[in-house]
């Protein structure tokens, strides 16, 4: 049985008087002789056996079969014949039909609603034709239907709302209405009443609406097509969903182009997670908090982002986010697995994205160790940082210069930042993230949470002020990312205010005292020693005027050392400027990276 082959017609309507004869083997020859008469050509003479003066038996008609116990016709099978004219109304005499194939001709006007009086009808095929009409209410009277399909054809109106009320197509696998002209909403219960569901196309009409949460009830669908209608909201959780094109239109939604696979449920994120036990969460913040757990169809760690839905914006940053990562890949850019759009056990509405999980956490717990929590061990070299500059650098050229549709993050800050099992960065949280306009580098703001971008203290002067995303506002976050790095330094930190910042800071310390504002856990224990005896009050760190010999101090650092710090810093300070025209771009900023860093490593490249 042929995917594309399939259709979608059962219709229902009383018996007439002209219709009703009783349910023997010479009903069946007369209601087929009926139907012969609805045939007004035939140019292939396929129904020239179909004579009521022949001696053939109507069972050995082309096109017919019948039980070989009752000898009562079972299959029509007349696909592609290219008859035109009708169903006739006496097809509902057939009382032993079971499978009706008539696509691929030119038959039209309405599915007779005696087709329902059908009731051990399993397959109905009568795609690419051009049939006309509605749906019948009282399709549900066949209650054996695998298969409908009323693909390629001219129906109209609405689905009715009977197939989405009544438990009685329980057995229904394929159901096409592709390529037609319906309209209005979908039944919400269509999921309910259809658990066997496999493969579901109502792409190419006019639906709208959303599409229905139900359909998470239908675990064994494996195709939906929805594409090219009206249709607008979310996917919901789909259960074993393998290929998902949604409408080209509307649908702000994962579609086929992804590698979410919408096949997690609620019940499994709140297992694996313990309930979304205190111990394992890993962090929290405005639109969300992220649990570990272990998937099973994932058989390793990952991380479960559970959105918080009362939070305004939160449900913009699940669909920036899915729609940001569903057409990326870089090996510094976290990768989303899948995720769920469903309803807990509360009847609320539930959303999360899973995560490859990250085992040394976010780049701000080795920058700022949580002495209270155990992590004051924790350390990042020299190179580790540079390292992770690099990461970060790479992922932005990436976003910016290498995507389809150029990509703001809006949210860069060290909390953003995960490093996997060999201390790789990986940049993530796209919540608020936006793709920008390929004429003018303009944000779309459909694409992110309205009004907001990014985090106080790395985001963009010009964004306090009412600018437009671009990616010249990620390279201000990326500067403040990488002094905040090498200094130690929170941007956020009491020591600064009014025009007093983390940029001044280190702008007015360089060259001469680079060596103060370093993070001393880059220097020796003799440097740490010494800069601290040095370092006795605030003043110190505004550079008022003290008696310190500064070259005494430099000469405490190695030069090698020296010379890379002072070319990071020149760096962020260089992006982090307040005119946006002004600032480096990522590209080059990746570039002097790797030169800075061959240069530490002893390369022969100058910096």
């Amino acid at each position: 049985m042929e995917l594309h082959n399939l259709k979608l017609s059962v219709l229902y309507a009383p018996p007439t008087a002209s219709t009703v004869v009783f349910p023997t083997n010479e009903s069946d020859r007369l209601a087929l002789l009926k139907f012969k008469e609805s045939i007004t050509n035939d140019p292939r003479n396929i129904l020239s056996s179909w004579n009521a003066s022949s001696a053939l038996h109507f069972c050995k008609w082309q096109g017919v079969s019948c039980g070989s116990k009752h000898q009562r016709v079972t299959a029509l099978q007349l696909q592609g014949y290219s008859l035109r004219g009708s169903i006739s109304p006496y097809v509902g005499n057939l009382s032993f039909l079971s499978s009706v194939n008539l696509r691929e001709n030119f038959l039209g006007g309405e599915i007779p609603a005696e087709v329902t009086r059908l009731f051990r009808l399993k397959d109905l095929y009568l795609s690419n034709n051009s049939f006309t009409g509605e749906i019948p209410r009282n399709l549900t009277n066949c209650p054996e239907l695998r298969v409908i399909d009323l693909e390629r054809n001219k129906f109209t109106g609405r689905i009715p709302d009977e197939l989405g009320s009544l438990k009685r197509l329980e057995m229904l696998v394929i159901l096409s209405t592709a390529d037609n002209r319906f309209d209005g909403t979908l039944p919400a219960n269509i999921g309910l009443t259809l658990p066997n569901l496999q493969f579901l196309a109502m792409n190419r009409n006019k639906f709208s609406g959303p599409i229905p949460v139900s359909l998470s009830n239908s675990s064994q669908l494996v195709t939906l097509l929805l594409y090219r209608n009206n249709f607008v909201g979310q996917v919901p959780n789909l259960g074993n969903l393998l290929h998902l094109r949604n409408s080209e239109k509307k649908l702000t939604s994962i579609h086929s182009k992804s590698d979410i696979l919408s096949r997690v449920s609620y019940k499994e994120l709140y297992q694996v997670t313990g309930g979304f036990s205190p111990n394992n969460l890993i962090g929290s913040g405005g639109f969300g908090s992220v649990y570990r757990g272990i998937l099973r169809h994932e058989e390793r760690m990952v991380a479960v982002k559970i959105l918080k839905l009362e939070q305004k914006g939160a449900s913009k940053s699940f669909m920036a986010e899915c729609n940001v990562l569903r057409t990326i890949r870089h090996r510094n850019l976290v990768k989303i697995l899948t995720c769920c759009s469903s309803v807990d056990y509360s009847g609320n509405e539930f959303k999360a994205i899973i995560y490859e999980y990250m085992p040394n956490g976010s780049l701000e717990k080795w920058l700022h160790p949580d002495i209270d929590n155990g992590n004051q061990s924790r350390n990042l070299n020299l190179l580790q940082r540079l390292n992770a500059a690099i990461d970060v650098a790479s992922a932005l050229h990436y976003l910016h210069d290498h995507c389809e549709t150029s990509i703001v993050h809006c949210d860069l800050k060290p909390s953003n930042v995960l490093l996997d099992d060999d201390m790789i960065a990986h940049v993530s949280d796209f919540g608020l993230a936006r793709l920008l306009s390929p004429t003018n580098h303009l944000s779309h703001n459909q694409t992110s949470t309205t009004g907001i971008k990014g985090s106080v203290g790395y985001a963009a002067p010009e964004y306090g002020m009412g600018g437009e995303a671009s990616t010249q506002g990620d390279v201000y976050s990326y500067g403040i990312f990488v002094l905040e790095m090498f200094t130690g330094q929170k941007p956020t930190d009491e020591m600064f205010e009014d025009s007093f910042n983390l940029h001044n800071f280190v702008k007015m310390a360089l060259p001469e005292k680079l060596v103060r504002i370093v993070s001393p856990k880059l220097l020796t224990t003799k440097e740490v020693d010494e800069i601290a005896a040095a370092a006795t009050n605030e003043d110190n760190y505004k550079y008022n005027d003290h008696d310190n010999d500064i070259e005494e101090e430099e000469s405490q650092m190695n030069p090698n050392v020296q010379k890379c710090l002072l070319s990071v810093l020149q760096i962020g300070l260089a992006c982090s400027l307040d005119s946006p025209k002004e600032r480096m771009n990522m590209e080059d900023v990746t570039r002097q990276l790797h030169r800075i860093k061959n240069a530490f490593l002893g390369f022969g490249i100058s910096g």
